[in-house]
């Protein structure tokens, strides 16, 4: 909920139940007056500290008044029953702060309306621009009291005559309150909350098939069949007029036949029956469905959403095709076969048959599923619901995702963080080429850019993997092997041959070939014949004997500058090492290529159970490559994760000021003035290059003289964004002569769209760099960080990460650019200042975050010196905006 509190919305109580937030109007006058006066006389004193008669009346009076910035009312509707309500009232006179009361019908405490009632009211007061709530509760009052405490923010108490004083800061930078703690309390009730309600669509206790044919080979007799036969042990019920049974399940004649409160409904209806269907499994209190058909347009899906949140149903579609939960033995999909139980979690927006095709290789190999969701149009259940899922489930072991769009980046990112550090999470980046994105279909109109799911992915540690074969190698070295610890490799073959293809293809992974130590040399030359390799990659030779092959592998593992094993073999007429491989005893992670193998991957399974299998690949390639992925994980799930700092010298209200102003005068945006620039950007500490702007040449020659040495001048041109590019940015002028000359080339160059000239001084030394800020309307502020100079288009050399950046954040876009070793310290040059890149780095995410109406920023050139930083140029585009929460709990 934004600074003006949206019509409705529609959130998740700590049982996973639906429930409707929206502010009060003055018809509902008379529910609320009735919910205060069925209170209990207990529940009445502890909320108006008296017994008055009057107070039920004079508090629907309160909440239902005509809406004003000075006060803020909301209500909590279940079934369209009010069960709760919440407000705001400003100081009076205006001090920043507001009282915050609530309260909640007595049948529904201890299911989170409060806490609910809490972050919203607290998102439309930051909104607002408030910085603190104030309350007063009795201390006999342990409910409310319980939710202030559990709320996640800094509350001070003052306890006089039995009434507990209570304030909480709202803000941060200026006000010193950090709002993680508060972030993260708000991420784990929506997390728990989540998981309640997907239980009815991965764990249900009864199912329904809606559309269930009387041919074998339709869709919705498929599901039913699938359901029966593999094992689901709950009712299930299917719906078809035409029919008294199928597949040993009675029928029937419609949805609203069906008993009370069914979990799960299937609806395998072509499209135009489908919106009539979920309002009578509305009506029959379903809990939550899974809907296949395509095809329904805009109007379509919005009522059918609509249907499903005023009834509490989560629904997994449409175009979806189908669900699986191997827990309950539950197959509602029509795969042509049972997926295998397992440890892997998928969830895919793709056509159903990607989904199957991945189960039945992961089933095939032996990793198993744990849960399968074919998204769809991902109206309703997306991703980072099912991260939650995973995130909560302990059959899940690895997250494996297929999407083409992302609902809610913001949310997606800070959920995919939190449990890559429990699990791994993979994908495949899909539309990377015109014609991918047009084969995408409807979906590719929603898809999130290649830029943004790259940064998405990046931050938040997702195995980002390039087509569905990397995907599967990849996830059944993780599903099997423990995440390496560093990139250094031992590579262990019998040929010669072999072992240079896998150095090879270590290298092209991004791995080091590790050489090992002079004991493990030594070792291994007692071991081998003569003519073997040991330094590394070792070369065994294919004269070995059996067990051979195992001992050398045991050593290599062993040795101490050794992450992970990668061993080869080739079977000959003398011993086949196979066998060895799963029987190795290593500390380290290990995979193998079995060179004269037909399978393209598969599990070596060891002598004993509780061995570990050793997934084998047919090319050393792939085994490299799904090394690389997972040496990269682990990398990054060794880094902390960070903290967004509280950042010193902000001035955030008058910033707020500056950019208010601008957009108030200009309602359809655009580049801010330089003096503006200058100002705004100094609000948040940014270091920028003294200019000054001119618009005659006599001027321009006095500005000069003024820095007294050489200058560079920059056309004022509205809209235009590469100077340098456009010839718009002249350099290194020398005397006044000379300033003069540019000055008139540039009025020449632009003619009546100069609005005047920028003259700065030359700024040299160091290594040139460009930061820059992107507004997507989706996903929010896209900090980017690349390489700069004449070339930097050309060479495209750039990272993104979303605001608000942490300090890892910021240390990570600055290695991950390919120029990053010039920025390092390295012989002969000291290297540039990156505490203070890093600084520089987080205050423009600061302010890109804190100021939605900021479209554009860039910064080029930025100077890295060993002395600092210095930005010597910066361009601001402004346009309207309406703030948004990314932290507030929400269906979208």
């Amino acid at each position: 909920m934004s600074a003006d509190a949206e019509p409705s919305v529609y959130a998740l109580l700590t049982d996973g139940t639906t429930i409707e937030i929206r502010p009060a109007r003055p018809d509902d006058f008379d529910a609320v007056r009735e919910m205060h006066e069925k209170l209990s006389p207990d529940s009445l004193y502890l909320r108006f500290f008296s017994m008055s008669p009057s107070a039920c009346e004079q508090e629907a009076r309160r909440l239902c008044r005509a809406p004003a910035p000075d006060h803020a009312a909301l209500l909590v509707l279940l079934d369209g029953e009010l069960i709760g309500c919440g407000s705001y009232e400003c100081d009076d006179p205006p001090s920043g702060s507001a009282e915050v009361a609530f309260t909640v019908a007595d049948d529904m405490h201890n299911r989170g309306v409060g806490m609910l009632l809490m972050e919203h009211l607290i998102s439309l007061a930051r909104g607002r621009g408030l910085l603190a709530f104030t309350a007063e509760t009795l201390s006999e009052n342990a409910l409310m009291l319980r939710v202030f405490a559990d709320a996640g923010l800094q509350a001070h108490r003052a306890l006089a005559d039995g009434v507990y004083d209570l304030t909480f800061p709202l803000s941060s930078g200026e006000a010193g309150v950090t709002l993680g703690a508060y972030r993260d309390a708000v991420a784990e009730r929506e997390r728990s909350a989540d998981v309640a309600s997907l239980r009815h669509v991965l764990t249900p206790a009864s199912v329904a098939v809606i559309g269930a044919g009387r041919r074998p080979e339709s869709v919705g007799r498929a599901i039913l069949r699938n359901i029966v036969t593999g094992g689901f042990s709950g009712p299930v019920y299917a719906v078809n007029p035409a029919a008294t049974e199928l597949d040993g399940v009675p029928c029937l004649p419609s949805a609203a036949a069906l008993p009370a409160e069914v979990d799960l409904a299937v609806i395998a209806t072509p499209a135009a029956a489908v919106v009539g269907i979920a309002e009578e499994c509305g009506q029959r209190g379903v809990k939550a469905l899974v809907v296949l058909a395509a095809g329904l347009d805009g109007a379509g899906r919005a009522e059918l959403l609509g249907i499903c949140r005023r009834n509490g149903m989560r629904m997994v579609g449409p175009a979806s095709y189908g669900v699986a939960g191997t827990g309950v033995s539950l197959d509602a999909t029509f795969a042509a076969s049972h997926a295998r139980p397992g440890c892997a979690g998928l969830a895919l927006q793709s056509t159903g048959g990607t989904g199957f095709v991945l189960a039945e290789h992961l089933s095939r190999i032996g990793v198993g599923i744990s849960s399968l969701v074919s998204l769809g149009d991902i109206d309703d259940v997306a991703g980072d619901d099912m991260l939650l899922w995973w995130e909560s489930d302990p059959a899940t072991k690895l997250a494996l995702l297929y999407v083409e769009s992302i609902r809610n980046p913001p949310k997606f990112a800070r959920t995919a963080r939190r449990v890559g550090r429990s699990m791994p999470v993979l994908t495949v980046i899909v539309g990377r080429s015109i014609t991918g994105r047009r084969l995408a279909g409807a979906r590719a109109a929603a898809a999130t850019p290649l830029l943004t799911r790259q940064a998405l992915f990046e931050e938040a540690g997702v195995i980002a993997t390039g087509n569905l074969g990397e995907l599967l190698d990849a996830a059944v070295l993780l599903a099997t092997q423990p995440v390496p610890a560093g990139p250094r490799v031992a590579v262990v073959s019998n040929t010669r041959g072999a072992a240079v293809l896998a150095a090879d293809a270590c290298g092209d992974a991004g791995l080091r070939v590790a050489r090992l130590a002079g004991d493990t040399q030594r070792a291994l030359r007692d071991l081998l014949p003569r003519d073997a390799t040991v330094t590394g990659p070792v070369d065994t030779t294919l004269l070995i004997g059996p067990g051979i092959f195992r001992r050398c592998l045991e050593l290599a593992g062993a040795d101490p500058g050794v992450d992970a094993v990668l061993a080869l073999t080739t079977a000959s007429a003398r011993s086949d090492p196979v066998p060895d491989v799963p029987a190795a005893r290593l500390l380290v992670p290990i995979a193998a290529a079995v060179l004269d193998q037909v399978e393209v991957v598969r599990l070596l399974r060891g002598p004993d159970e509780d061995s570990a299998a050793v997934p084998a690949y047919a090319y050393s390639g792939s085994a490299a490559h799904a090394l690389g992925h997972a040496a990269r994980y682990g990398r990054w799930r060794a880094i902390p994760p960070g903290n967004v700092p509280d950042l010193d010298g902000l001035r955030q209200d008058r910033a707020r000021e500056l950019v208010t102003e601008f957009v108030a005068g200009r309602p359809a945006g655009g580049w801010l003035p330089l003096d503006p620039t200058v100002e705004l950007l100094g609000c948040y500490g940014v270091p920028l290059a003294e200019s000054i702007g001119v618009v005659t040449e006599d001027a321009a020659v006095a500005a000069a003289a003024r820095f007294g040495g050489p200058v560079a001048l920059r056309a004022d041109v509205p809209g235009l964004v590469r100077a340098r590019g456009a010839g718009a940015l002249l350099i290194d002028l020398h005397g006044a002569d000379e300033v003069r000359r540019g000055f008139r080339s540039l009025k020449e160059s632009f003619g009546d769209r100069l609005a005047g000239v920028i003259v700065k001084p030359m700024v040299t030394g160091g290594v040139e760099v460009t930061i820059s800020v992107l507004q997507e309307e989706v996903v929010g502020p896209l900090v980017l960080f690349g390489a700069g100079g004449a070339a930097a288009d050309a060479l495209a050399d750039r990272a993104a990460r979303l605001a608000p950046l942490t300090d890892s954040d910021a240390d990570e876009l600055i290695r991950s650019i390919r120029a990053a070793p010039l920025l390092l310290r390295r012989p002969g040059a000291p290297g540039a200042d990156l505490a203070a890149l890093r600084d520089l780095l987080l205050r423009v995410s600061q302010l890109a975050d804190d100021l939605p109406e900021i479209a554009e920023l860039e910064l080029s050139p930025v100077f890295a010196r060993p002395d600092g930083v210095q930005a010597v140029d910066a361009r601001v585009r402004l346009q309207a905006a309406k703030p948004a929460d990314a932290h507030l709990r929400r269906l979208h």
